[in-house]
């Protein structure tokens, strides 16, 4: 298990020895763990963790995958089913370590989908609800092509700037773009967990999203059942912790209080 006063280390989920940090209290209630994108890591959360932890007076823990930001490196190509994979064989791993009695999963884009996998796949009394920021339960012909637009540029210059927040800069990019562009990707479709979600959601999505649309929205709202609440937000891309910071702490925020004021009114042993 971690060591939570110790603020960050490493630690082995899944096989692989992975960086982690967290903020604030774990014992105040759920532990909202942060899984980032496909290019991101622990680092490009930046001060977003810290103020999350503020903003909902909760503790909060985020790590890197392998293959991103400074953890262990792992096999490459991806394979098409890696977000599953990594629902299944890796986060079981990460909340055992962090010693949490109950979490509230929170990804990004393919950390989205993590945490929509994770819910619907592995029963898991621990996980209390998830916040869906820019999930994709399918593929869409606009990702794939803004995806096929990331892989033309990408060059010296990209990877020097990843290369400030990732140790293998090409091999984190290739693994998360050539899984995307593999010929059987366009085929990919894991809205079958959708149905077997039981615990409350939170749904963010951008109407600029260059990756994705409404359309991954539409589906977990009217597929779940259990309660999903939507947050569309205006002058939003892909990253609505980046564009609308404010809008996406008050939501989250909201979303905790009642998810604990929901639990705290239920009958003891219920």
């Amino acid at each position: 298990m971690i060591d939570w006063n110790a603020g960050k280390g490493r630690f082995t989920a899944g096989g692989k020895e992975l960086e982690w940090a967290c903020w604030g209290d774990r014992d105040a209630g759920p532990v909202i763990v942060l899984l980032h994108e496909g290019l991101g890591s622990l680092a490009l959360w930046r001060d977003f963790p810290e103020k999350l932890a503020q903003a909902t007076g909760l503790g909060v823990f985020a790590f890197s995958r392998e293959n991103y930001g400074q953890s262990e490196a792992g096999d490459l190509p991806f394979p098409i089913d890696y977000m599953t994979r990594q629902a299944t064989g890796v986060i079981p791993d990460v909340l055992d370590q962090i010693g949490a009695g109950s979490v509230i999963l929170m990804g990004h884009s393919d950390g989205a989908t993590i945490a929509l996998e994770y819910a619907g796949r592995v029963e898991d009394f621990r996980t209390r609800g998830i916040v869906l920021m820019a999930p994709h339960v399918f593929t869409e012909e606009m990702g794939l092509a803004e995806i096929a637009r990331a892989g033309a540029v990408f060059g010296p210059d990209m990877a020097a700037r990843m290369g400030k927040y990732h140790r293998d800069p090409e091999a984190t990019f290739r693994g998360w773009n050539e899984a995307w562009l593999n010929p059987d990707f366009k085929r990919w479709d894991v809205s079958e967990v959708i149905d077997y979600l039981r615990v409350p959601a939170l749904v963010i999505q951008g109407h600029q999203d260059q990756y994705g649309t409404m359309k991954q929205v539409d589906e977990i709202a009217t597929r779940s059942y259990a309660p999903v609440d939507v947050l569309a937000l205006d002058d939003c891309r892909h990253a609505p912790h980046v564009d609308q910071p404010q809008a996406v702490l008050d939501a989250v925020s909201f979303f905790a209080q009642r998810l604990m004021a929901h639990e705290a009114a239920m009958p003891e042993g219920a």
